[in-house]
């Protein structure tokens, strides 16, 4: 789920801006010089209070225990609920974030019909279907699904991104990390104790994903809002579509118990909104490349969460297949050393 908000972050962000390859860098003004001390005191005041690698860290497990708070979350409530509430507590935490950084949120109607787009198929339709996955698959299996995000981009974005050529490490990732995918789903065995309709909606989730990047890759790219205002209005955009979707497939819960409440609610502010903050820290202060080896940690939580508190079994294919999984998503992100290049 989270390469999702990983890659979309990174897109966005950059969506102020030409996103091109060849697009020349803007020139950076110099600024007026000032005494050392002021300078350091400037430099304090605006690093963070804790270290990138805590807070990528706290990401790490925030994202990773994602899965583990939907299948509780669906213990309670229906899918839609589950995901109309993680959306709504997302809103909110953002909706105060832009406030106290007083964002304008955007005005063109263009951009917001991009953002309704954007927000079904980064939001409301991936965050439903793995909500629907996890009543009949383990969340182990919805987190190690996820990983497949990397790879269903690449090879979307080798057909659909005209700068983005197939190279031989790519092309090797993508054949390795769909190896690992047989490898989890243990298509030697038939698939036989696999619940097909579960893996599916989870491996059509992790599609969805990409096919959102490279939307707003090519429709949110120059929009001239910053990126916080415009992921604020993809997740509003996104709690509406569920509010209009929920009312008509459940049935307003006749009680509200504690923990499923709890898990929604934590999903929502801190899954969802909080951790989109805190991804956006990382990727300013590090860079997209850094900030996205959060992804690889994700399966791997996300799998010791479910077997240490629910239980969840684990047999031996699903850690290795994991484990290929990541490497052929690792190599296909990978770029090829130049010759010559510093060491």
């Amino acid at each position: 789920m989270f390469y999702e908000v990983k890659r979309a972050m990174v897109v966005l962000m950059s969506a102020t801006t030409d996103t091109s390859p060849t697009a020349a860098p803007t020139p950076t003004p110099t600024p007026p010089a000032v005494s050392a001390p002021h300078a350091h005191r400037a430099s304090a005041r605006s690093r963070p209070a804790l270290g990138w690698r805590v807070r990528f860290a706290a990401l790490a497990l925030i994202w990773g225990f994602s899965f583990l708070l939907i299948k509780v979350g669906t213990h309670g409530f229906a899918p839609f609920q589950v995901t109309f509430g993680r959306l709504f507590f997302g809103t909110a935490v953002l909706a105060v974030a832009i406030a106290v950084k007083r964002e304008r949120l955007p005005r063109s109607a263009r951009t917001w019909g991009h953002l309704a787009v954007a927000a079904f198929l980064l939001n409301a339709l991936p965050f439903s279907l793995f909500a629907y996955a996890e009543l009949t698959i383990p969340s182990t299996l919805a987190g190690i699904c996820n990983a497949t995000s990397p790879l269903w981009g690449m090879l979307l974005s080798l057909v659909a991104l005209s700068e983005d050529r197939p190279t031989r490490r790519r092309v090797a990732g993508l054949g390795i990390g769909f190896l690992g995918v047989l490898t989890v789903l243990g298509a030697w065995q038939g698939f036989s104790g696999l619940d097909l309709r579960g893996t599916g909606m989870a491996l059509l989730a992790s599609l969805s994903y990409p096919i959102g990047w490279i939307y707003v890759r090519r429709t949110l790219a120059g929009s001239g809002s910053s990126h916080l205002s415009l992921t604020g209005a993809q997740l509003f955009l996104g709690t509406l579509q569920l509010a209009v979707v929920t009312p008509l497939f459940t049935t307003l819960p006749t009680s509200f118990p504690v923990g499923p409440l709890l898990a929604v609610v934590v999903l929502g502010a801190l899954g969802t909104g909080l951790a989109i903050l805190i991804q956006y820290g990382i990727v300013a202060e590090v860079g997209p490349t850094t900030g996205q080896m959060v992804t690889y940690f994700i399966p791997v939580i996300a799998a010791a969460a479910g077997v240490t508190l629910l239980g969840e079994r684990l047999d031996w294919n699903t850690p290795v297949g994991a484990l290929v999984v990541l490497a052929g998503a690792a190599l296909t992100q990978s770029r090829a050393r130049r010759p010559g290049a510093a060491k």
